[in-house]
């Protein structure tokens, strides 16, 4: 007799994590884990000429989300993309210079954030929803693929500054000083949010990330209104047109607020920067919600026995529920590739 041929998918294990559910063996990706740290990446990178050139090429963004799936076997590959795309769909100039970082122009101030209202274009990213379904179609099938976004509160404070800054002072004195002024720029970006992030689950995504980088830098009263309200809308508005989405949200350098954060954010799960206390975050988030993180970026800098501990403390830290292994923010350039798979073999315990 003929044997039978199995038809079943198998696990994606970041979305059994995502459903609640515990592993033995955490999943494990990391943030920015398509980078230049790997000697592919630089190569592909410099084929593409510009930084927005990359994304914008939706062969070579496959290619690099693709390439630490390749090599290192995560369990998650996230789409090969940047916050700030968002922005320009709503016709802001972003441009990358070398040395430098990102360049917008022209700022946001109270006589032209009207522009931004209902300006989303997602034609102009196309290029992008593209890039999605190739990888979707080139993924291992056991491989959980993330899409993500910038939070708004993040989004805004480049917009409105123009560039990163040391504590993003323009867009926290704008909120002050013009409340109103910076809550219509976050109306539009909830709104850009919502239709970029559906876009990418309908193109082929199992789950997106929303980052809120500067999220921390904000007291108990402003990080109500501009990271707990907005990322909150966005969720209900995602799922609205996607039932059930999965969410991940990472509002670095929250603190002792991520507990309000998930007690009124319906999110899947949050991810801990590497400055988290491990005891609050299991008595205090893993309680409520599956978490993901939170190794120190530099340690795979570091390397050895500190690397090592690092490890170890994570893993003794969320054993008992539903965890995701990831680092406290996105690896750096200067990290070693011998680093990562140490990493990898403490983890999964080989």
């Amino acid at each position: 007799m003929p044997s039978s041929v199995s038809t079943t998918i198998p696990t994606r294990k970041v979305l059994d994590v995502l459903a609640g559910k515990r592993q033995a063996v955490p999943p494990v990706w990391m943030m920015r884990q398509a980078g230049r740290y790997l000697p592919e990446y630089r190569a592909t990178r410099e084929q593409a000429g510009s930084f927005l050139d990359l994304c914008y090429n939706p062969t070579l963004a496959a290619e690099v989300t693709f390439q630490p799936i390749r090599r290192f076997g995560f369990d998650a590959a996230i789409l090969f993309s940047d916050i700030l795309v968002v922005p320009h769909a709503l016709g802001q100039t972003v441009r990358f210079t070398a040395g430098e970082g990102p360049q917008l122009e022209p700022v946001v101030t109270a006589e032209n954030v009207s522009r931004y209202a209902g300006a989303f274009d997602k034609t102009k990213l196309a290029a992008v929803f593209e890039a999605v379904e190739l990888i979707r179609a080139g993924l291992p099938a056991e491989t959980t693929f993330l899409g993500f976004c910038g939070a708004p509160w993040t989004v805004a404070t480049y917009m409105v500054a123009g560039q990163g800054t040391p504590d993003q002072g323009p867009a926290r004195l704008l909120a002050y000083r013009d409340p109103k002024t910076m809550q219509r720029l976050i109306d539009s970006l909830v709104e850009a949010s919502i239709t970029y992030l559906t876009e990418q689950f309908r193109c082929g995504v199992d789950a997106v990330q929303l980052f809120d980088t500067w999220g921390g830098i904000l007291p108990p009263a402003e990080f109500d209104r501009w990271v707990i309200d907005p990322a909150k809308r966005i969720i209900d508005g995602v799922r609205a047109q996607v039932p059930g989405a999965k969410i991940i949200a990472f509002p670095r350098g929250a603190g002792t607020q991520l507990e309000r954060f998930v007690d009124r954010v319906p999110v899947d799960a949050v991810g801990l920067d590497w400055t988290m206390d491990l005891t609050f975050a299991r008595e205090r988030i893993q309680s409520r919600v599956a978490v993901q993180g939170n190794l120190d970026p530099l340690l795979l800098v570091a390397g050895g026995d500190a690397l090592d501990r690092g490890v170890d403390a994570v893993m003794e830290a969320f054993r008992d529920g539903p965890f995701i292994f990831n680092l406290g923010h996105g690896i750096t350039p200067e990290a070693s590739v011998e680093n990562v798979e140490r990493m990898l073999a403490r983890v999964r315990g080989r």
